[in-house]
């Protein structure tokens, strides 16, 4: 089964590629991007497109990293009270059982 998925995989990873090819050879013309005081060099709009697709991923792949990191050292935190509330209440179980 994990060998069908790699395929799978490699070949979707195959066809986005091929698509992202055709893409930029259909999508030669040059742009110069403009941002108020700063102006790109003229590429093509299939590469200024695949590019923002790429930074979009990368920003994508970056905040699930912080979020997971975040989340990481919450559940470390929160196990850390548990233990130490755990231990308390097996500390108060042993002095009422003397008590008793």
């Amino acid at each position: 089964m994990a060998g069908l998925q790699k395929i799978l995989l490699i070949l979707l990873i195959l066809v986005l590629v091929l698509l992202a090819l055709v893409f930029s050879l259909n999508n030669q013309m040059a742009v110069a991007l403009n941002f108020l005081v700063f102006e790109t060099q003229p590429h093509g709009v299939a590469v200024w497109i695949i590019m923002a697709f790429v930074i979009g991923a990368l920003v994508g792949v970056l905040m699930t990293v912080l979020a997971t990191f975040r989340t990481s050292v919450s559940r470390r935190a929160l196990q850390k009270r548990l233990d130490r509330a755990e231990q308390a209440l097996e500390k108060t179980r042993v002095q009422n059982d003397r008590a008793i």
